[in-house]
């Protein structure tokens, strides 16, 4: 934040080049003036004497200007995590005192009466103010202007936010020199005010002192005029220096035009050729058409009617005739491998963690018991849409047959609606409030950011327990995989089951609530779904999730945590947790990561999010491989928006299947022909199935958070379950039922209530004799550890992680539940 002074006396106006702004000076611990600003801001910082009040007068504080901020802190090592107090320079006004005085005013808000140790020193930190006045007049609260001299072909001209910041730079120079010049005008009335009163003075001893104030007056009105100079200076070059960027601006805008123009044509040409086309075509057709009904027979190759081979005729349409797709291959002997198994792209790449556990977790997670390193490479495919599905002349996968297999239908939209007890449809609609994320975060400077909770206005009322249970939505997928005896069509039912967890990320941009430490959620789907999850938040920092999920014929648990990067413009959100599968049939377990999520547009615009990078799936049992490549968004690409591309490999790295479709629409797979060597670069398949497909929307789902039929049923009010269940949290349940600001207040007390509670479990850690402050002791049971869940030793990644304890539904027969904290 900031850089620590020097003390040894500098010029106090220096211009640095490369950041094209004065820099300001300040006065160190010793009184002496020190540079400390590398980037060109009016910073300063040094001791001043602040008036407190009529029994302590003058305090000594140190203080620092930041930008267009002025702080003060006790000492230097309080900055800058513990500032005394602030104050804003825009709209304040600086005026002179007596005997070294100055005072800072802001209407509304405080008056700061500071005094120097000097003349000298006062009218710095006077003029340094003044310019971060002007700054703020203008609405800069940034580092200025870091435009660098490159050469004409590093100059970035692809946006017009470039434009419009040059000429705010530019406009900021004009005013830091209008700033310079008051200054200079100021002083220089005083000036020649104290050599008219020199003039006139006849005692030496008076004549000594005005001599004194004439040359400190003096030495101010060279180092001002030093800095209006070079600042006139760097204006120059920083115009010259743009110009060229606007030269370039020019050709480039001149070139595009040039394109669209030609573009534009090349377009009417081609839809001129286009209806002449129809024109003959239809004309062929009528002629045809005339000649059929004259012959009064069917003429041949014209179809009568759909046929049984149709049936998956939406898959056909959609999936390309040729596009290519990423495999993993066994990485030859003798030869450096590069990919180990659940690896992930630059993009995607797992962050260090300060929880020791997490960064085991993210580093050791590759399976210990594969020594086979694999390696990737691109497979262009080829796909046979007019030829039957192989194995069937409806489809090509054996699927699920509800009367012979388990009373579970093949699709949500079937027979389960009329399953189970019945559940809402809807949820209150949402308020029309706006709040800007800039509110927020303009009032979070020199506080503490883990204690300002984030206002439900983001937000959506369901956990993030929740949302993961929301991942269970298609599970009929699962229960379709179960069922197959093909562990390659296995692996292909499994990798459509991951990307349809992302369904709904397309539509749903508001975060989840962060679960208390020790929150829980419960859903026993077994009268509907056949499946009953249960999920606890067994750490607050970093934030984790454990979650077990049971079915007849499989089971699933996880773990979640992410790291996250902000960009400025986006936020990657980068999940490190690895989710498990084993069919209890086959016993064939299967492993993976999800995948890079971004959200873009976090400050301005629109919010939209995208979900990038390689999931790669496998199977511990046989060594099969799935490599899903989910391709980032570019608007400058012609390939599909959200496109999920893959291919289902053995372990020798032989194509089995390829899938191909989009992770919020569906997911269809096509089966490999002939021989499908591992060395081949180009195979061929049969015609595609479609494994999975998006539900549509209920009615209304804009005006509720963009929530799907399952997603409205998760947070629905359910008897018998645990106290700490998410659907018993208040500010959640208060949100949803539209009560924003009661919701941002209890947001608040159970944020303080945690808190109060992580002390008393710090103290009582160091001194179990420590009482409990207040909050503290209105908690009628502490959180100590998790209830439901347990550490142990993953088999296969060697890294621990969380496994339920079974002890959940026992606890819910018998409704005991003694044994959870006091969280809400």
């Amino acid at each position: 934040m900031y850089r620590a002074a020097s003390h040894n006396n500098m010029m106090p106006l220096e211009a640095h080049k490369s950041s094209g702004r004065s820099s300001m000076a300040s006065s160190s611990q010793d009184g002496s003036v020190d540079n400390v600003n590398a980037k060109g801001d009016p910073d300063m910082r040094g001791y001043l004497l602040k008036w407190t009040n009529y029994l302590k007068g003058y305090q000594k504080r140190y203080f620092v200007l930041s930008k267009t901020v002025l702080m003060y802190f006790r000492s230097p090592s309080d900055v800058p995590a513990h500032p005394r107090g602030s104050i804003r320079l825009k709209g304040a006004s600086v005026s002179t005192e007596e005997s070294y005085s100055f005072a800072i005013h802001k209407p509304g808000d405080q008056t700061f009466h500071l005094k120097a140790s000097s003349e000298v020193e006062r009218q710095r930190w006077v003029t340094a103010i003044e310019l971060a006045k002007t700054r703020a007049g203008k609405g800069d609260d940034s580092s200025g202007n870091e435009a660098d001299l490159e050469d004409d072909d590093d100059v970035d001209v692809s946006s017009k936010d470039d434009l419009q910041g040059v000429i705010r730079n530019l406009n900021l120079k004009i005013d830091e020199l209008n700033a310079c010049y008051e200054q200079i005008s100021k002083q220089g009335r005083s000036l020649q005010g104290l050599i008219a009163d020199l003039e006139s003075v006849n005692i030496p001893a008076e004549a000594n002192s005005k001599a004194k104030a004439v040359v400190e007056r003096a030495t101010l009105f060279r180092l001002t005029s030093s800095a209006l100079l070079n600042a006139s200076k760097e204006f120059v070059v920083m115009a010259q220096a743009e110009g060229k960027k606007w030269q370039k601006m020019l050709g480039h805008e001149h070139d595009q035009r040039t394109r669209l123009a030609e573009m534009v044509e090349q377009l009417a040409k081609q839809h001129s050729n286009l209806e002449e086309a129809a024109k003959a075509e239809s004309a062929k057709v009528s002629s045809f058409m005339q000649q059929v009904s004259t012959s009064g027979s069917t003429a041949k190759g014209v179809p009568t009617g759909p046929s049984d081979e149709d049936e998956f005729f939406d898959a056909v349409d959609q999936f390309p005739e040729e596009f290519v797709v990423s495999v993993s291959v066994p990485t030859p002997e003798g030869q450096p491998s590069f990919i180990r198994t659940h690896k992930r792209t630059e993009s995607s790449m797992s962050l260090n963690n300060e929880n020791a556990d997490i960064s085991n977790m993210a580093d050791s997670d590759e399976e210990t018991d594969d020594k086979m390193q694999r390696q990737e490479r691109q497979i262009s495919v080829i796909t046979r849409k007019n030829a039957p599905p192989v194995g069937s002349s409806k489809r090509a996968l054996q699927g699920i047959n509800e009367a012979d297999f388990r009373n579970v239908p093949a699709t949500f939209t079937t027979d389960r609606k009329s399953r189970g007890r019945p559940r809402r449809t809807a949820i209150p609609f949402r308020p029309t409030a706006s709040l800007s994320l800039w509110s927020i975060m303009k009032n979070c400077i020199g506080r503490d950011l883990s204690k300002i909770p984030m206002p439900v206005n983001f937000s959506e009322p369901l956990s993030m327990i929740q949302r993961l249970t929301e991942d269970f939505e298609y599970s009929d997928i699962l229960d379709r995989a179960a069922a197959v005896d093909d562990h390659f069509e296995q692996m292909a039912y499994v990798a459509s089951f991951t990307v349809s967890s992302y369904a709904t990320t397309a539509v749903r941009t508001n975060k989840p609530f962060n679960p208390m430490l020790g929150e829980t959620f419960e859903f026993d789907r077994r009268e509907d779904f056949g499946w009953r999850a249960i999920g606890e938040q067994v750490s607050h920092h970093p934030p984790m999730v454990a979650q077990h999920v049971e079915s007849k014929d499989w089971v699933c648990w996880q773990e979640f945590t992410a790291s996250t990067k902000f960009r400025g413009k986006y936020l990657q959100v980068i999940p490190l947790g690895i989710t498990h599968l084993v069919f209890r049939k086959t016993d064939n377990h299967y492993t993976w990561r999800k995948v890079t999520t971004t959200v873009n547009n976090i400050i301005v615009g629109k919010l939209w999010i995208d979900q990038s990078g390689d999931m790669e799936i496998k199977n511990h049992k046989t060594g099969d491989v799935c490599m899903l490549k989910y391709s980032s968004y570019s608007y400058f690409s012609r390939d599909t928006p959200r496109k999920v591309t893959g291919a289902v490999t053995d372990s020798a790295g032989n194509v089995k299947y390829v899938l191909n479709g989009t992770w919020d629409d569906s997911i269809a797979v096509a089966k490999v022909l002939g021989d499908n060597s591992s060395k081949k670069e180009v195979i061929e398949t049969d015609a595609p199935t479609t494994l999975w497909k998006r539900n549509q929307l209920p009615p209304n789902s804009d005006k509720m958070y963009n929530f799907g039929k399952f997603a409205l049923e998760l947070n629905e009010p359910e008897e018998g379950v645990a106290p700490t269940d998410s659907r018993n949290r208040p500010d959640q349940r208060l949100m949803e039922q539209g009560n924003w600001d009661e919701a941002n207040k209890y947001k608040q007390k159970l944020e303080d209530k945690q808190r109060a509670a992580r002390k008393h479990r710090e103290a009582t850690a160091e001194n179990p004799n420590t009482p409990p402050d207040e909050v503290a002791a209105s908690i009628r049971k502490h959180y100590t550890e998790p209830v439901w869940f347990e550490r142990r030793k993953d088999p296969l990644t060697g890294s621990p992680i969380w496994i339920t304890n079974g002890k959940y539904w026992d606890c819910k027969a018998k409704q005991d539940w003694s044994m959870c904290p006091d969280i809400f």
